[in-house]
């Protein structure tokens, strides 16, 4: 009789057990996300539109460029260097950032000096290749004191005359162009003798590269009587 009682309350146990309770949890970690930080417009550097570069990269000085002595005394300087040939005074006038632009012939070739190698250009002996000579048609070459210093020296005198963003000159055949868009300049203009009709004439421009407001070398191109 107890036994079949405990049977009964067995039975009747098992009968009140609910059949779809949920297993217990396992111990799986659960996957977390990192969310992903979308910048909006605000939080973005603005673009910038950068106009292209001119033929040089000399930015247009301000209009009061031919008022500001330093221009002409740069001038004056630079003569000296030439007259004394001091290469360390001439180097300390080149442009630091572009050198310094030599052309003998005013559609011939660019010879760039930077500051180091203008140091010596009243020493060295290296023969450059200035282009074709109107006058010959032969290449010429030579180095810069055989070429182009006697030149230098006859123009940068006290007798020439210096005149800002212009190019003076005495009787052409050609239009003397300035080739440095963007950039200021002198030109110094020796009138030439009377011996030869003053067609010895030469021009020598100066164009100058403004660093932090102060002028440097950063051209010479010259100009003469071509036939």
């Amino acid at each position: 009789m107890k036994k079949s009682f405990l049977i009964l309350m067995f039975l009747l146990i098992a009968c009140n057990s609910p059949v779809d309770a949920p297993a217990p949890p396992t111990q799986i970690p659960t996957a977390t996300f990192t969310p992903t930080v979308f910048l909006t417009s605000t939080s973005l550097p603005t673009a910038t539109n950068t106009p292209a570069p001119t033929q040089t990269p000399f930015p247009t000085s301000p209009p009061d460029f031919c008022a500001d002595i330093r221009g002409s005394e740069l001038i004056k300087t630079f003569s000296q260097a030439v007259a004394n040939k001091d290469g360390a005074l001439l180097a300390s006038l080149v442009s630091p950032s572009y050198g310094m632009d030599v052309r003998y012939y005013r559609d011939g070739n660019v010879i760039n000096y930077d500051v180091e190698h203008a140091k010596f250009v009243f020493e060295t002996d290296y023969q450059a290749d200035w282009g074709i000579s109107f006058g010959s048609g032969e290449v010429t070459k030579g180095s810069f004191q055989e070429i182009i210093l006697p030149s230098l020296q006859q123009v940068f005198i006290p007798a020439s005359l210096v005149v800002c963003n212009q190019i003076q000159t005495g009787g052409v055949t050609y239009f003397p162009e300035w080739q440095y868009e963007g950039m200021n300049y002198y030109s110094v203009y020796f009138t030439g003798t009377e011996e030869y009709g003053y067609l010895d004439w030469q021009t020598w421009a100066v164009g100058m590269d403004i660093i932090a407001g102060k002028p440097y070398i950063a051209a010479l191109s010259h100009f003469v009587w071509e036939p």
